[in-house]
């Protein structure tokens, strides 16, 4: 059985939640391995909605281990509400189901405090972060300021800590960000001392359990959150999220070695959405645009903020398909391009009246490219019963081909729909070794 990696090829909300609950029917284990309760992943099934946050999307899968490594960072009281909220539909998830690395930074009321007045003072030059405390976890993770879940084991180490970074953090948000806002050590303490016991049977030595199940040559699925274009790295910098979103970074989490790897999967939708400030070539503003917002539904699962939407960008999947080494891609949401006679897909950019072929590392620069668009004929028909590739309008078959072609990746399967039934999977591999088919 394989060892797959599941990553996002544009800003983040291509359905990878969706993807890996289909996928993993016959998974042994599911790994989350980066980001934190920033990303929201919604899943339907039999028309049931199912929003998750922080567990991986496996849980639903009931023979399925879900853990979350190193790379996560963890905010421990949304983690047991994300528990409580599955709890209320039926899914228990409990030590057996969910495994959590000691490894883990923990995201602390501070944090949340820290990212918000950050936000707040960037006034129209905003990042457009959730203000959840993503991005200072991750800082007092490099910086070796960070708690993590094994401080929680040692009473006295967790105490020296708290004391030491509540003090820190109280100056940073009265001194230099001009907060009102204090915390006290004593009641984040005890606070976590409590949850602290509720989390260690969840603890889990993640990198030996993936290990020994590549071993054993099990169905191992991980999981990214966002999308390549917000990778910290390789994202349109600083319009990104504070972790590594590619494939590679699968293997620095969870600890095990990039020659296990068998499959990298890419997730798009058929046309691109981003949340919040950044460079977006090919954002319609105009009717086109809402229409897109308003058919797909896009809104953010975690802040219900309008995403930006616009058409099909080739050049930002083609580079994401290089900096994954993607396999193959999996498009989403087809049948929300229905509603439009002609489609557009940029076929380039142009930068100050040159042609260019790949995003600017500057985000400056990015902000002024131009794309250049191919129109194609679109199908005005209704796609949600589809089951096929071939029963496909002959026009949808020929936009999957031309991206297809455009973005020298194979298109393995696309989806029609958020059920888990409307999904359709093309490749034989992905066939045999997740659906038994």
């Amino acid at each position: 059985m394989p060892v797959v990696i599941t990553v996002g090829v544009q800003w983040g909300d291509e359905g990878k939640g969706k993807i890996v609950d289909y996928l993993t029917e016959r998974a042994n284990l599911v790994v989350r391995f980066q980001g934190g309760n920033n990303a929201g992943h919604t899943l339907v099934i039999q028309g049931k909605k199912t929003a998750l946050q922080l567990i991986p999307s496996g849980i639903l899968r009931p023979n399925t281990r879900c853990l979350l490594a190193s790379g996560v960072v963890v905010d421990p009281f949304a983690l047991f509400d994300e528990i409580k909220r599955l709890a209320d539909i039926g899914v228990e998830v409990n030590p057996a189901r969910l495994g959590v690395a000691p490894e883990v930074q923990l995201i602390l009321p501070y944090h949340k405090a820290i990212d918000l007045a950050r936000e707040e003072s960037l006034r129209d030059a905003k990042i457009g972060t959730t203000g959840r405390g993503i991005g200072p976890s991750y800082e007092d993770l490099v910086s070796r300021w960070g708690i993590r879940l094994a401080d929680l084991f040692h009473p006295e180490h967790l105490s020296h800590l708290v004391h030491r970074n509540v003090e820190l953090k109280n100056k940073l948000l009265r001194d230099v960000l001009g907060q009102t806002t204090v915390f006290a050590a004593d009641e984040i303490l005890a606070r976590l001392s409590e949850i602290g016991d509720r989390l260690r049977p969840f603890a889990a030595n993640v990198s030996v359990e993936v290990n020994d199940a590549i071993k054993r040559k099990e169905y191992v699925m991980f999981e990214g959150a966002q999308g390549s274009l917000l990778d910290v790295n390789h994202g349109t910098y600083p319009f990104v999220t504070s972790s590594n979103t590619i494939s590679g970074y699968a293997c620095v989490s969870a600890g095990f070695g990039p020659k296990a790897v068998d499959l990298v999967l890419g997730i798009s939708k058929a046309y691109c959405t981003r949340v919040g400030s950044g460079p977006f070539p090919t954002e319609d503003r105009g009717p086109d645009g809402d229409l897109l917002r308003a058919t797909g539904h896009e809104f953010g699962t975690v802040t219900g903020r309008p995403r930006r939407c616009g058409w099909f960008d080739v050049l930002a999947v083609r580079r994401t398909v290089r900096l994954n080494g993607i396999d193959l891609l999996i498009l989403t949401k087809l049948d929300v391009l229905s509603r439009f006679h002609k489609l557009k897909i940029a076929t380039g950019y142009e930068l100050d009246g040159q042609r260019i072929d790949d995003l600017p590392a500057s985000s400056l620069a990015s902000e002024k490219v131009k794309p250049v668009y191919e129109t194609v004929r679109g199908w005005e028909t209704d796609l949600t019963g589809i089951r096929t590739f071939e029963d496909l309008p002959l026009e949808a078959q020929t936009f999957i081909r031309r991206i297809e072609e455009l973005v020298e990746c194979k298109v393995g399967g696309f989806s029609v729909g958020p059920d888990r039934v409307q999904t359709i999977i093309m490749d034989k591999r992905i066939r045999e070794f997740a659906l038994d088919q």
